[in-house]
């Protein structure tokens, strides 16, 4: 029986640019129609990777496939794949019209379908009535969705996306997120996005790649990798954590088990195997933790608050365990609490909700 093969296959890339390897040895499969985000420090590897995918640069070693057959040798322009940057790289002397027009030309298209198609494209980014105007008559947000119009006209099996909000203000940023997110959705393109922003990874993708020097850290959906990170850099790189480091103390084969922490023994779970003596860290999200007069989470661990801090609809809280162990706690303002700094409370989280994972001092996100 032969194998079925992925949509999109990258297979052992490696990159050497004569300065040491950016790619080392990355293996990933990309499935038709899904939303696909590379998340990860500068230096990563994150742009090299897409720019391979484009044909753009060369691997150094590995192969690109797509929908089973091998494209690594193959020019940009043979690939059925566009690529949108964060430049934008409009030709400025064109209008919208022309602009999205451009590669359905080179392609000989006929007049009255490059007509259809690009009014299609414009209706798609919401810019129909835009044609004629030019490029330094437009917005940020404007430019940016002509250049995706661009790409999309040209209906490539794969889009790749190289930060391209990454120029955009907040507000504009978060409403291109939901516009790009609900244009793949309609388009059923696979999309390649990059970002170094983790929100926005979380808000979009329908899986994300956490990479990290060169290679993949861990791949998952926005849920898998922020609730179950597998390593101690993805927990620290997605979102806020307490990152508690500690040895354990006792396991036990249910998963349950005991961790020693700046003098302090905190329960825990894991459905990996840990022995006593591991180093470990627990992986604590502040929006988790619970504090207040009783117990929380039926854990019997009580702290003093240090530090309450107001930021627009949350409230930051810093309690102390024992004499060392501080844990930030991340509550909605509307909940605002009346103690003070300096009372003693009960803490408490869901230990099925504080992952686990092995020491790796090189590991930390920073």
């Amino acid at each position: 029986m032969s194998e079925i093969r992925p949509f999109l296959r990258l297979e052992n890339l490696c990159k050497d640019y004569g300065q040491g390897m950016v790619l080392k040895g990355l293996n990933l499969d990309v499935e038709a129609g899904e939303f696909l985000t590379l998340l990860g420090p500068s230096g990563c590897g994150k742009t090299t990777t897409l720019r391979i995918i484009a044909g753009l640069e060369t691997a150094t070693e590995g192969r690109v496939y797509l929908e089973g057959a091998d494209v690594t040798a193959l020019p940009p322009e043979k690939r059925d794949l566009n690529t949108v940057f964060q430049s934008y790289a409009l030709f400025p002397h064109m209008n919208v019209f022309q602009n999205i027009a451009y590669g359905l030309k080179i392609k000989k298209v006929q007049r009255a379908e490059i007509q259809q198609r690009v009014a299609e494209a414009l209706k798609l980014v919401q810019l129909t009535g835009y044609e004629k105007r030019m490029p330094s008559q437009l917005s940020g947000g404007q430019r940016q969705r002509v250049a995706i119009a661009r790409a999309v006209v040209l209906r490539p099996k794969v889009l790749l996306l190289d930060e391209p909000l990454g120029a955009l203000d907040l507000k504009l940023r978060q409403q291109m997120q939901q516009e790009l997110k609900k244009l793949q959705k309609q388009l059923g393109i696979t999309f390649i996005y990059i970002t170094h922003d983790q929100e926005e990874a979380l808000n979009m993708s329908s899986r994300i790649v956490i990479m990290r020097e060169g290679s993949v850290e861990q791949i998952g959906t926005p849920e898998e990798v922020y609730e179950h990170p597998e390593t101690l850099f993805a927990a620290g790189f997605i979102g806020q954590s307490n990152l508690v480091h500690g040895t354990v103390v006792t396991a036990q084969e249910n998963g349950e088990m005991t961790i020693s922490a700046e003098g302090v023994t905190l329960p825990a779970f894991s459905e990996k195997h840990y022995r006593p003596g591991d180093r470990v860290v627990l992986c604590l999200r502040p929006q988790r933790v619970r504090y207040g007069s009783e117990p929380q989470h039926g854990l019997d661990l009580q702290g003093v608050i240090l530090e309450k801090e107001y930021s627009g609809g949350m409230q930051h809280t810093h309690i102390q365990i024992g004499e060392r162990l501080v844990i930030r706690v991340i509550s909605q303002s509307s909940e605002l609490d009346h103690y003070s700094i300096g009372d003693c409370v009960h803490v408490g989280w869901s230990i099925r909700h504080a992952p686990v994972v092995f020491d790796d001092p090189a590991g930390e996100a920073q």
